[in-house]
């Protein structure tokens, strides 16, 4: 059995203490969120996810969800109770609006407690989680009548909703879909064609499900100019607006995969089933990545709570495994051998782990901030600065907390040694379930490619410039402090190193564009390192004001952060330097040989 603990207190740290949470309590929601009713929101998800959410993580795995011959969908044993839990407690609609039924506190807190409920059971807080994109799109570009048809219930939780984008033949390239949508001249239209890969498309945990199906209306352009958006509920409503006639969409299969069992990922057939259109005709995409860019920041969240809750049994597994003696001599000498955590490798591996687990909450916390400026500051200014970071940050951090989720959870699964590849024990199930997390939502290439391609010159650099300025400021403020020196020296090197590779990429790429290809993994990671670097920056800095304080009976909590912080700048943070010797590279090497050389 797998253990997990919320971490309640690292959570707190940053919110309050590094990113100033309070700063923003004249932004709508924020002042609701006082910091006592933070700590109750955080301690309440924490019981639910470790009491209720993650019991049940392992039955996923195993059971997992079953088809039945009338294409319904049973899922594995407590999860419909577990969302029962999870509705009920009103989690679905904390961030939502007031006006269909929501709490509308920032989305910040819903970040903060979705991490624990990942960490706790990914396959099921999937089923809410894709709601959440379906809630923002309808919100975004629903009408009216539309929003208080669909948004009600779907922030209640008795509805939830999915994303219909991929088609046998096209992924990524969704210029290339085949699904149709042909009007009825009433307003309706009939949809058609097929769907994979949807997650949470056939389930027995709410009332009805509201599919939002990416489909070409008939004589619409040829490519991505063509694409509308579609809402197309599983069950048609009648005329009090209650889930009635089924509609002629079914599930034919659910998918072998390689992990996330508990979630139900299916194939949708689409029988000309009624559907309305959602935004303007033609404008799919423009809806689509309101869906999508909420989606990303949430698996981005998913690599690090893998992350956290693989390093967090990896560290009690080391601290009870009892193998070989300390190279300094014995540690446990009452004992036939010491316990493995003295061992200088898996000391490395741990603190590879926890140091990006730290940094990477603060990372996407921070990101959750500016997303709640920019949709909730009353400044133009303000709003659009926000905007932009959201829009920097979101590839950085789907893609940088994902590959590294991965990884994590594969060295976790490493500090067991033969015991990690036993399913038993449950790492094998981290590694299984965080892999979908690197391919999902945009792979990770793409994301790259993304963050390279479109987000550096978007609005003539505005967003990495102000980035730029931010850190190059902090590490200016803060030279003089020789307490903090061992962080900013670091943290302005591996900036150095970022805006040389943005230079070069400058130079390089506009008239080869392979070069921009093949720096962006690279270039994505670097930028992923100076933003993690400069979250530590951070915390030092937050840390050493509280040691100076009396640290209130918690000097070993800002202590461990102080070291926390010199081994990522020591160990992680040089990895600048790598990265930027790649991009520089250019693409040469990597074009050359033909294809049948492969």
């Amino acid at each position: 059995m797998t253990i997990y603990r919320a971490p309640i207190q690292d959570t707190l740290f940053v919110l309050n203490d590094v990113l100033g949470y309070q700063r923003y309590s004249n932004l709508p929601g924020f002042s609701d969120a006082t910091p006592d009713v933070l700590e109750a929101i955080l301690a309440e998800g924490a019981k639910l996810a470790e009491n209720v959410m993650h019991p049940l993580n392992r039955v996923g795995d195993m059971e997992g969800c079953v088809r039945h011959g009338d294409g319904s969908v049973t899922t594995p044993k407590g999860f419909r109770e577990a969302f029962d839990q999870y509705r009920e407690g009103g989690w679905m609609g904390l961030a939502a609006p007031a006006e269909f039924g929501g709490q509308g506190l920032p989305y910040t807190v819903h970040t903060a407690v979705s991490e624990y409920m990942v960490s706790a059971n990914m396959a099921l807080m999937m089923y809410p989680g894709l709601t959440q994109g379906a809630i923002a799109a309808i919100i975004t570009h629903g009408t009216d009548e539309q929003r208080a048809t669909w948004l009600p219930k779907l922030v209640e939780g008795a509805w939830t909703g999915t994303m219909n984008l991929t088609e046998p033949h096209c992924g990524t390239d969704l210029g290339l879909l085949r699904s149709k949508a042909v009007p009825n001249g009433d307003g309706t239209y009939r949809i058609s064609g097929q769907k994979i890969f949807i997650s949470a498309g056939e389930h027995d945990m709410s009332d009805n499900i509201v599919h939002l199906v990416l489909a070409r209306i008939e004589g619409a352009p040829e490519g991505v100019k063509g694409i509308s958006l579609f809402i197309v509920p599983k069950l048609k409503l009648d005329a009090s607006g209650n889930p009635g006639q089924r509609n002629t969409v079914s599930c034919g299969s659910i998918e072998e995969k390689m992990g996330i069992h508990g979630n139900s990922t299916c194939v949708m057939n689409y029988d000309e089933a009624e559907g309305t259109l959602l935004g303007e005709a033609n404008g799919g995409l423009k809806a689509m990545f309101t869906m999508m860019n909420e989606a990303r920041l949430g698996v981005g969240l998913q690599g690090l709570s893998l992350s956290e809750i693989a390093y967090q049994n990896a560290v009690s597994y080391a601290k009870d495994r009892l193998q070989g003696r300390s190279l300094s001599g014995a540690k446990a000498p009452d004992k036939k051998a010491d316990p493995i955590i003295v061992h200088p490798d898996i000391r490395r591996s741990l603190m590879t782990m926890k140091a990006f687990n730290e940094a990477g909450r603060a990372l996407a916390l921070w990101t959750a901030i500016k997303s709640d400026v920019a949709h909730r500051a009353g400044d133009d200014k303000d709003r659009q600065a926000a905007d932009d970071y959201t829009g920097l940050l979101t590839p950085v951090v789907k893609g940088v907390l994902t590959d590294k989720g991965f990884d994590h959870a594969v060295m976790a699964q490493q500090v067991f040694g033969g015991h990690g590849y036993i399913e038993e024990h449950g790492m094998s199930q981290f590694v299984r379930d965080a892999r979908i997390a690197m391919i999902y939502e945009g792979a990770n290439g793409i994301q790259a490619l993304d963050l390279v391609g479109r987000k550096l010159a978007q609005n003539g650099g505005r967003a990495v410039q102000a980035f730029f300025k931010e850190v190059a400021e902090f590490c200016e403020e803060n030279r003089a402090d020789e307490k903090l020196a061992p962080f900013t020296k670091a943290l302005k090197k591996g900036l150095n190193d970022l805006q040389a590779a943005t230079m070069w990429l400058v130079q390089n790429a506009m008239a080869k564009p392979d070069n921009a290809g093949a720096a962006s993994t690279d270039y994505m990671h670097l930028f992923g390192l100076v933003a993690l670097g400069y979250m530590w920056a951070q915390m030092a800095r937050a840390a050493g004001v509280k040691l100076a304080e009396g640290a209130n009976g918690a000097a070993s909590f800002y202590d461990n952060k102080l070291v926390t912080a010199r081994f990522f700048m020591e160990r992680i943070m040089p990895e600048t330097a790598t990265r930027l010797a790649r991009i520089s590279s250019g693409a040469d090497t990597l074009m050359a040989l033909p294809a049948e050389a492969f």
